[in-house]
């Protein structure tokens, strides 16, 4: 797909006669700090806005105290400068907003738009690491600067929450289920939203929000509350108990009798050693509405009363009510407790039942924990040892509780093909100027080694030739690196007026993948949690001898008397 194209509109813009429409309403071109409107009137008055500039937008330190992060949120900038034009009543408010400006400058923003723009970004999906250029943006410096606060609000929680959802599948391994559910926790609509969309790029299997499963297509899991369960006193209260056989060739007329003799048959297992005796028969009742309602898919929460003298009977009970009907049921979850004790006595009693009662994989139920679970509950489990087959997790998932932020910044580091750098006291806040290629070198065994960055002007890195690779500001931290394979990493995505070829946008599905097999293919050291091994962001020498000759350039002489 080739060039673009703005919409006879105005308001819209085309990829190849793709419509491509903001995936968020809220995202606007005012979704801005005012700063970026008053920067962008004082270019205007100067005669500077149209100068061609070059940003890059990269953050500082890996989160969570990892030694990586995955990035996110591309896509929702590409469909922010696909869609970027002020409409006549948002010039209008910020016409009223800045009464001092000139009314040509509210003229020349009627006619702003993206279209002499490009968007080099790192493919969605990848792990990043600090310091690389995660998006770089060129075109009118009034323009790109208007798109700085909006690109970085759009990586930002993104990035961080992909990467939290990310960590989360990498303490938990690979043949857990995780299932995100953090809506009712997550910081309004618009953060309950993107947290079921990042986590599950992130490696989560499934959302308990509709929203996101309607606007995703991700996978939608949920069960009932302590609330349902409570809610019966008895099984007066259903009214119809009569359930068909999974083959519609028989009939049970009363299923809630049916679980009682059921529970009986199990309270009499004598290798249970008499450890269920009198059950809570309202919970009963509550599961038998429950998987009356839903027989193909019965999992109950089996702890708002007792989970092992009441909860864990009476769902043995009514599951094996529904096998006699052909049904099978799912599992139970746990939401309180011992997480570990509970799910390993459950997992024993399923067994024992199997055996004594000859049903075909009862012992595989599946166990599903909740209950504020996080990292460092979860590597504690698989410490102590545990049955859980899935982890629903919330609060600390969507909230990224440890880390408020991931600390993206947007640094001008070209502009009319002149080179700037921005320095500090504190060097890890020193840019690295100029436009750049970034490049993975990769090792024998296909493991990445170290990212390069490179003026754009060098040559791509061969494979097999020995590659001086510096620390950007560190003379003594440098290394040669022969790279088996050399993988460049920014690609386009926003051609603007350039010949470029535009990179398809992948979907949802396909950016997970990537975020998985790239974690995969990760040396398990760097991945660890507790004191990962660094990974190596390196600059070519020439870029190293630039930027110290560019600093000095740059940075006032002191004088002593």
């Amino acid at each position: 797909m080739g060039g673009k194209e703005e919409a006879a509109n105005g308001s819209m813009a085309t990829i190849g006669g793709e419509i491509m429409g903001p995936t968020n309403p809220m995202v606007t071109p005012l979704l801005t700090d005012l700063y970026q409107y008053t920067m962008a009137y004082a270019y205007w008055k100067a005669g500077k806005h149209l100068d061609r500039a070059v940003f890059d937008l990269y953050f500082r330190k890996n989160p969570f105290g990892g030694e990586y992060t995955v990035f996110a949120g591309l896509e929702e900038c590409i469909h922010l400068v696909a869609n970027f034009k002020l409409t006549d009543d948002e010039i209008s408010f910020l016409r009223s907003a800045m009464p001092t400006c000139e009314e040509g400058f509210f003229e020349y923003l009627k006619g702003v738009t993206c279209s002499d723009v490009e968007v080099y970004a790192i493919p969605e999906g990848s792990v990043v690491f600090p310091k690389v250029p995660l998006i770089r943006v060129e075109g009118p410096v009034a323009v790109v600067q208007l798109l700085e606060t909006p690109f970085v609000n759009l990586v930002n929680y993104a990035s961080l929450v992909t990467t939290n959802a990310a960590r989360h599948r990498c303490v938990s391994g690979q043949n857990k289920v995780l299932l995100e559910f953090g809506l009712r926790r997550a910081q309004g609509p618009d953060g309950g939203i993107s947290a079921s969309k990042y986590c599950y790029i992130g490696g989560f299997d499934a959302t308990s929000n509709v929203l996101a499963g309607k606007l995703f297509g991700i996978p939608l899991r949920g069960t009932h509350s302590h609330a349902f369960v409570s809610s019966y006193m008895s099984a007066d209260e259903i009214p119809d108990k009569t359930l068909k056989s999974r083959d519609g060739s028989k009939t049970c007329d009363d299923f809630f009798s049916l679980a009682q003799s059921w529970l009986k048959k199990v309270q009499s297992v004598s290798s249970l050693n008499g450890l269920f005796g009198e059950t809570n028969q309202s919970e009963l009742a509550a599961f038998t509405s429950y998987a009356l309602a839903f027989p193909n898919n019965f999992l109950a929460l089996v702890d708002t009363y007792d989970v092992m003298r009441s909860g864990l009977p009476n769902f043995c009970a009514v599951a094996l009510a529904l096998n006699i009907l052909g049904y099978k049921a799912s599992g139970i979850r746990l939401d309180s407790g011992d997480l570990a004790y509970l799910s390993i006595e459950a997992r024993k009693i399923f067994n024992l039942i199997e055996k004594e009662f000859g049903v075909a994989g009862f012992g595989k139920m599946v166990i599903t924990a909740s209950n504020d679970l996080n990292e460092e509950t979860i590597d504690a489990l698989n410490k102590q040892g545990h049955e859980v087959d899935a982890f629903g997790i919330g609060t600390y998932l969507v909230t990224c509780y440890s880390q408020a932020a991931l600390g993206c910044v947007f640094k001008l580091v070209e502009i009319k093909d002149q080179p700037r750098i921005k320095l500090s006291e504190d060097v890890t806040k020193v840019s690295i100027p100029c436009k750049k290629r970034v490049f993975r070198l990769y090792g024998k065994e296909d493991y990445p080694l170290v990212d390069l960055m490179t003026g754009e002007d060098e040559s791509m890195p061969k494979e097999g030739e020995r590659i001086l690779c510096r620390h950007p500001f560190i003379e003594s931290k440098r290394a040669y690196v022969v790279a088996q394979h050399v993988e460049e990493l920014l690609k386009c995505y926003w051609p603007g007026r350039s010949n470029e070829p535009r990179e398809e946008l992948p979907s949802l599905n396909k950016i997970r993948s990537r975020c998985i097999k790239q974690l995969e293919q990760m040396r398990q050291d760097h991945m660890r949690r507790l004191n990962p091994t660094p990974y190596k962001v390196s600059v070519s020498a020439k870029l190293y001898d630039f930027i110290h000759y560019l600093w000095l350039n740059e940075a006032p002489v002191g004088e002593l008397q």
